[in-house]
């Protein structure tokens, strides 16, 4: 029996719902698709002493097997009861409007994440599985048509033109985060890995990073409603091509919905953000901002993504919440809410003289 581990992120919702009791209980069982242990999801928590949640699952089995420590760490953060049951529903048509075009919107994106049932997470996912889901995804990429119709590129034996130009378009993701690594997520890099887009380069794949796949769709301005339809529709025709080709489904939780390996994108898994200019609110203070965007159910970023801190007035703003709504939800609270923060801008700039 492996001993009670010290835990560095004293404040960490692992340090709080790992308990001695707990661990002698589960410390020692391994999950049965990739052998995952208790000890390997906590790894984060364990090592480094700046985690809020630190912990990750190797496959769905974790969140089954491991129910004790994952289900009220998952209660805790996404503020659900213990009875909670996830509804996912993308039907486009249910929006109502869109982002206000005079709105100063450099960029819109959305992403999720997506799982293949019977194969791990990438914390836990074997190199047999990592290839297998990468082989799954090369033959459904070739199928998809029109305007999501594109290149898959490994990044094994990638060319360095190609490196460079993936870089340029700030698609290119990198080895080195101290999370993944910790985590088990970077294990025999860079094999199995690699980055799909379509032609226009507004829908991307991303295989077999922090989870097996992470779908995007992205383009200039603010129109939310197309980006969220091609998302859709790219989802849709992945998940039937790896049907077709396996039989297999997304892993979908009625509890949890879409399971992915960091249990805070669990549900929908959704983030969708813009890029907009708010003079007004910079002028005001960060905090007011941040103040305004926890009332609306959003949350506030530099465009740097979630280090980079919140510099000039372009702002990041994407959906708070990821478990207990369904999609449509997320994409109308962004939508509504940046309507809002824009309207309220225009006063603040008006107070302020800009």
């Amino acid at each position: 029996m492996s001993t009670f581990p010290e835990i560095k992120s004293t404040h960490s919702l692992v340090a709080k719902h790992v308990t001695k009791e707990k661990w002698d209980k589960l410390g020692a069982h391994k999950t049965a698709t990739s052998g995952f242990t208790l000890g390997q999801a906590i790894a984060c928590a364990v090592q480094f002493d700046n985690q809020h949640c630190g912990i990750y699952a190797g496959d769905w089995d974790s969140y089954k097997d491991f129910a004790d420590v994952f289900d009220p760490i998952i209660q805790e953060y996404h503020g659900i009861s213990a009875d909670a049951k996830h509804t996912s529903d993308m039907d486009v048509s249910k929006l109502q409007g869109n982002v206000n075009p005079a709105a100063p919107v450099v960029s819109t994106r959305i992403r999720v994440g997506r799982s293949i049932d019977g194969f791990g997470l990438s914390p836990g996912i074997t190199k047999e599985q990592r290839l297998a889901v990468e082989n799954l995804f090369k033959n459904a990429s070739k199928k998809l048509e029109g305007n999501l119709a594109g290149t898959y590129y490994p990044l094994t034996g990638m060319e360095e033109k190609v490196r460079q130009q993936l870089v340029d378009d700030h698609f290119l993701f990198m080895s080195g985060d101290p999370n993944l690594q910790v985590s088990g997520m970077e294990r025999d890099w860079p094999e199995g890995r690699g980055i799909f887009h379509n032609q226009e380069k507004t829908f991307l794949v991303w295989v077999n990073e922090e989870d097996q796949f992470r779908i995007i769709s992205m383009q200039k301005g603010g129109d939310v409603k197309g980006v969220f339809t091609r998302l859709v529709d790219g989802i849709n025709a992945v998940a039937k091509s790896v049907k077709e080709e396996s039989g297999k489904d997304f892993m979908l939780d009625e509890k949890y919905g879409y399971v992915h390996s960091c249990p805070t994108n669990l549900g929908t898994g959704m983030r969708a953000s813009v890029h907009i200019d708010l003079p007004g609110y910079a002028k005001e203070g960060i905090d007011k901002l941040k103040a305004r965007c926890e009332e609306l159910s959003l949350q506030p970023r530099g465009t740097r993504g979630e280090s980079g801190g919140m510099t000039g007035c372009r702002f990041d703003i994407s959906n708070k919440h990821r478990l207990g709504y369904s999609e449509i939800q997320l994409v109308q609270t962004m939508i509504d809410g940046v309507n809002k923060l824009y309207e309220e801008d225009l006063e603040l700039q008006k107070k302020h003289g800009i």
